[in-house]
């Protein structure tokens, strides 16, 4: 009878599954994958920013803070996709938020579809000391900033699209 080495069978049997997984042997060569179809990419289509500041109308509080008017124009489809909030901002870039964990000076909680132009104001903003001119700007939920901005001479009356109050 012959004697067969029992540590050796259990690694010849791996040998023998793996070979057969493969579907090759040791002397031929792997077959090729099928050809990949090329698809056609097209180039990413920028989309302009459509939040657009129309009007800002600031009028200065007695306790020295300012409420904000500002009318957006954007065209609001529903949830997918509106004007979400719009910033006051200094000229060295800061924002001015009445609420630090607000994401925009003003949140715009849902969709003006058939309220186009809107407007909604902000009170409680703080203008810092030295500060005489602020720009407003609108953020839409799918293209974000980039649609037109007003600039607010705060020591002035009014000017193009916006009207100071003392």
């Amino acid at each position: 009878m012959r004697r067969t080495n029992l540590s050796l069978l259990p690694r010849l049997l791996l040998a023998s599954l793996l070979l057969a997984a493969c579907g090759s042997t040791a002397d031929a060569s792997p077959s090729p994958l099928p050809p990949t179809p090329e698809v056609a990419m097209e180039p990413a289509q920028s989309r302009a920013a459509n939040a657009d500041v129309i009007h800002v109308r600031a009028v200065q509080d007695p306790e020295s803070t300012w409420t904000f008017y500002v009318t957006v124009q954007h065209p609001d489809t529903g949830w997918d996709d509106y004007a979400d909030g719009w910033d006051v901002i200094t000229p060295g870039g800061t924002i001015l938020k009445p609420d630090p964990g607000s994401p925009f000076t003003r949140l715009l909680l849902h969709p003006h579809v058939d309220e186009q132009p809107f407007t909604r104001s902000q009170r409680g903003i703080v203008i810092p000391e030295g500060v005489t001119q602020v720009t407003v700007r609108a953020h839409d939920l799918v293209d974000g900033f980039g649609g037109r901005e007003v600039t607010v001479d705060l020591s002035s009356e009014a000017g193009p699209d916006f009207e100071v109050e003392r």
